[in-house]
């Protein structure tokens, strides 16, 4: 799948950084499916362990193409990653004290800083979407405090908002 070889090829910063090439190739490129569905797929990929680029080629891959092109995504988006890691890692090692090559590698920073935040508000409009801004700043509120004021690992919030997602809310319990 030329769709996967290309993230992994363009996807420098990691996992995070490459979901917004991801969703350009599965979305507007092939329209593999809808923005609602990769929305779905990444967040249902986000709950599980392991990178994330990976689970979403293998998703994505099973379900245009069956066992075969989950492979073939799988493979595709791993390889070129794995060669462009040793091939750049030994580059940047091999000339690590010159400045134009520090420069290099600390520009693309602010890059995936940007793609991670254009992401952020598409998950946050989303968000406001189905639940509303009150609901969106409690769950934005209470994440932000647990997670960098209260040091509590990104897992457990993780596992206390399924929960709370599944505790019946006043709407559903007025309507019982």
């Amino acid at each position: 799948m030329a769709a996967f070889f290309r993230v992994g090829m363009l996807g420098f910063g990691g996992g995070p950084s490459s979901i917004p090439l991801v969703y350009q190739e599965t979305v507007k490129k092939y329209q593999w499916m809808d923005k609602e569905e990769f929305d779905n797929t990444l967040a249902l990929a986000n709950t599980m362990p392991g990178p994330i680029i990976t689970k979403m080629a293998g998703y994505i891959g099973y379900r245009i193409a069956g066992v075969l092109g989950c492979l073939n995504a799988l493979l595709s988006s791993v390889a070129p990653t794995a060669i462009l890691m040793i091939l750049l890692l030994q580059f940047l090692q091999t000339f690590k004290g010159i400045p134009w090559v520090n420069h290099m590698s600390a520009s693309v920073v602010p890059v995936v800083a940007v793609m991670l935040g254009v992401m952020t508000w598409d998950f946050m409009k989303k968000s406001v979407d189905t639940l509303k801004w009150k609901k969106t700043s409690i769950f934005l509120g209470g994440g932000f405090l647990l997670i960098e004021v209260l040091h509590f690992h990104p897992a457990i919030v993780i596992v206390l908002t399924i929960i709370f997602a599944f505790l019946p809310s006043r709407e559903r319990r007025r309507s019982k």
